[in-house]
């Protein structure tokens, strides 16, 4: 099962049940408190939404459509004000967007005149203004080759597949070495293969950076995979009690091996619990008030 202590990997219902849960190691680098956002009155889409995550953490959440995840990770980014509610990244509480957070979304965002490394080159120097062309181009580079693209450097978006415009999106979002990494499901437009293979080089680039990451996902294998905590949202909904807001249900603790591979997660021990338990959750139980 899933323990709320990576360190002691007992069985634990109640870490699994608490929406609060979390390893007791970890200090809190990102710290959400109390959010809120509400577009038609008396009915807020989600309420009291509170987690933390640490430095190097990869945390992704999981929920239907419409429950509120893209709207939490823009507040995260700075792009959208919650109705209430706080956000604070490293001690300071976060106001409107900042190269501090990189952000990669299902839609690549790329500039369609620029070459491969005319992008990447456009988001370092807008970081680091004052680095000569030539510091900006090595840097380039190697997030180009991080992302495996070295051989189309030089070419414009038209000429890319899919999986190499999300790749070219991933490597403009560490280019500029945030604290922190914002997906928004930018694998769920493409192919298995090509969204494995991505996943691969996302865990392996993860892991070489110490990168903090906070992923939006509707794939359970991919959360599996990627992270080490997985929220699971609720949508808000009537009960015979009255409306009842969306929120952070459950926190899931992974408690497979963080150096998993995707090839192999089938076969880990307790892969079957953790991803039945999650999809049991979307299934039955993904509206507020539910049980």
């Amino acid at each position: 099962m899933w323990s709320e202590d990576r360190l002691n990997p007992a069985p634990s219902l109640a870490a699994v049940n608490n929406p609060k849960a979390k390893d007791p190691t970890m200090t809190g680098f990102l710290k959400i408190e109390g959010l809120s956002k509400t577009y038609v009155p008396g009915k807020p889409v989600f309420a009291d939404v509170s987690f933390t995550l640490d430095k190097g953490e990869f945390v992704c959440i999981i929920g239907h459509s419409g429950c509120g995840k893209t709207t939490v990770l823009n507040v995260l980014a700075g792009l959208d004000t919650a109705s209430s509610g706080h956000v604070f990244m490293d001690n300071r509480e976060v106001a409107g967007p900042s190269l501090e957070r990189g952000v990669v979304f299902q839609s690549h965002a790329l500039m369609p005149w620029l070459t491969v490394r005319q992008n990447i080159a456009f988001a370092v120097k807008s970081r680091w203004p004052d680095w000569p062309a030539a510091k900006v181009n090595v840097h380039v580079e190697k997030f180009v080759a991080l992302v495996g693209l070295l051989p189309a450097i030089d070419k414009k978006p038209s000429q890319l597949s899919g999986g190499m415009k999300q790749r070219v999106g991933i490597a403009r979002a560490f280019s500029i070495q945030p604290k922190m990494l914002l997906l928004d499901e930018p694998f769920g437009a493409l192919d298995a293969l090509t969204r494995g293979t991505i996943q691969d080089e996302l865990m392996g680039i993860v892991r070489e950076t110490q990168q903090t990451v906070f992923m939006i996902t509707h794939d359970v294998d991919e959360a599996i995979l990627l992270a080490d905590r997985i929220l699971l949202m609720s949508n808000g909904s009537e009960t015979d009690a009255g409306y009842v807001p969306g929120g952070i249900a459950e926190v899931v603790v992974n408690p497979l091996p963080r150096s998993r591979q995707r090839a192999e997660l089938h076969h880990l021990e307790g892969y079957y619990d953790l991803r039945n338990h999650i999809v049991d959750f979307l299934v039955k139980r993904a509206k507020a008030g539910s049980h």
